[in-house]
């Protein structure tokens, strides 16, 4: 009953805030709160508004990459219209279609995402935004309840849960950090009813105590330290109609890490990390960059439901930190990957797999989630260039570091190119190790060294007269016969050599 009340209250504020567009200031923010507060208390309306608010805000960022993707398509399209029929692309640029019908297709396609962007340019430059409080995925599944196997009832259940709203943020100082609704450490929930349902309290203060308690099995020590010294956690309950199961989900923010500076995040060395579609391949590299020990590979399966693939996620990066900590380096190199303007299928065409395949890579969550779980641990994380590292890993550390004990695959060796880049190395390896005896019959005699370091295989020194004159000034004796030198050391200042007059003939 909370719930659909509050869900309401909710609908009709989102509309208020969606007309207002880009109108929106504190006093009209002001007038919203007043009005829910008449339904509900000043907390319940505080957290509507907010919600409201932070709902507008999503849908705009939305709309605002839904436009950059339009254009990025249209772009494409134009690039590929342009070309003659069959032209080859190259390898950052797609080629021409392959046949007049394709071309026609493209052309209609593109004439439809100009018509979409015009609508959508009016609508962002108006501050009109489109939401639907429960999904806009669950309102079309209405209409096609038998592909979806529900009945109309389910159906209804699961709408009329998406749409409740039982939600609210925290505040420090107050009794265990919320007093909207309140949690204790030993897990007992009470709520603060609205004003219409205060009647049904069983508890004073106008307020209803579940019978049930609550258990967090991840990170509840966390939680009841911060409950027990009464800090900020927000809460929201929601139900899963299909389950028929209510749950409860505390969140709380944390302050701001200390930036740890890249010298001092290579001074043990790195984790290469190289993130694929099903799991996270890592090798550790000491600070001059030589691999140590065997990669580890942590999987995940992004297949079910949102919940599973958070869940996946979650784990894969905890085993992650984990391992890290064991190894004693505070660093993690990952690539700065994102494939915003490379799924469409302008782009790839008829590689509906590799589209696939990227499009279910979250390199965003990947790299938000590991970002904050990597704060707690003290563990810094280093965003390198991913140019070329699948591609030069397998080139140059796939085959050195293959032995009857390790196996090295592709993404074992994008890791070790990962780390290499995170300490500031080159990642292809410019020579090849030393031969099998001292000549060069097996090919140039090449090793390891660093960019304009010369050390053994470069060049020698030149050699020079003066420990040659040295011993002639003190009297030492040849031991052998030596032919006269054609030149001599002029004793000028500027230590110039001169050739000697009288060897010139005719």
């Amino acid at each position: 009953m909370v719930g659909a009340h509050l869900g309401s209250l909710a609908s009709g504020d989102l509309a208020t805030r969606c007309r207002q567009g880009r109108d929106h200031d504190a006093d009209t923010w002001a007038a919203r709160k007043r009005q829910v507060s008449r339904e509900a208390t000043s907390r319940w309306a505080g957290s509507i508004t907010k919600a409201s608010h932070d709902q507008w805000a999503l849908a705009r960022r939305s709309q605002l990459a839904h436009l950059h993707k339009l254009e990025a398509g249209i772009r494409m399209l134009e690039h590929r219209l342009s070309l003659a029929l069959g032209a080859k692309g190259t390898r950052h640029t797609s080629g021409g279609y392959r046949s007049r019908r394709e071309w026609h297709a493209k052309a209609r396609r593109l004439a439809t995402l100009e018509g979409r962007l015009a609508e959508e340019r009016a609508d962002f430059q108006a501050g009109r935004v489109h939401v639907v409080r429960g999904g806009k995925r669950l309102l079309n599944t209405r209409h096609h309840l038998d592909q979806a196997q529900l009945t109309e009832a389910e159906w209804r259940d699961r709408w009329e849960a998406g749409r409740f709203f039982l939600q609210a943020d925290g505040e420090s100082g107050k009794r265990y950090g919320n007093e909207t609704i309140r949690l204790t450490p030993e897990g007992r929930v009470s709520i603060r009813l609205p004003v219409p349902l205060e009647h049904l309290a069983n508890a004073p203060h106008g307020r209803y105590v579940l019978s049930c308690r609550v258990v967090f099995a991840h990170r509840g020590a966390e939680w009841a330290d911060r409950v027990e010294a009464d800090r900020a956690v927000a809460y929201r309950i929601h139900h899963d109609a299909e389950r028929a199961r209510w749950y409860i989900t505390a969140s709380w923010t944390r302050p701001k890490t200390r930036t740890l500076p890249l010298a001092a995040a290579r001074a043990r060395g790195m984790v290469g990390v190289d993130m694929n579609a099903d799991h996270l391949a890592a090798y550790r590299l000491d600070t001059h960059g030589n691999p140590a020990g065997n990669p580890e590979r942590f999987s995940f399966d992004l297949t079910g439901s949102a919940a599973h693939r958070d869940a996946q996620v979650r784990h894969a990066l905890t085993r992650l930190l984990h391992w890290t900590k064991r190894t004693g380096v505070q660093a993690i190199a990952i690539e700065d990957l994102d494939f915003t303007t490379g799924k469409t299928r302008e782009k790839h065409g008829r590689r509906k797999c590799f589209r696939q395949l990227i499009s279910g890579m979250p390199t965003g969550r990947l790299r938000a989630r590991l970002v904050s779980m990597a704060a707690e641990r003290a563990i810094a994380v280093v965003a390198v260039d991913p140019a070329y590292t699948s591609k030069w890993g397998a080139q140059h550390w796939a085959e050195p570091l293959n032995s009857n004990n390790r196996n090295m695959t592709r993404h074992d060796a994008a890791a070790v190119a990962i780390g290499r880049r995170a300490l500031g190395h080159p990642v292809r390896r410019r020579t090849a190790p030393p031969r099998h005896h001292r000549s060069d019959g097996g090919g140039p005699r090449t090793v390891q060294t660093e960019p304009g370091a010369l050390g053994r295989e470069g060049p020698r020194r030149p050699a020079t007269e003066r420990a040659h004159d040295a011993r002639h000034r003190a009297g030492e004796e040849r031991t052998r016969g030596t032919s006269a030198s054609t030149t001599v050391r002029d004793t000028r200042r500027d230590s110039r050599w001169a050739q000697h007059p009288l060897l010139h003939t005719g």
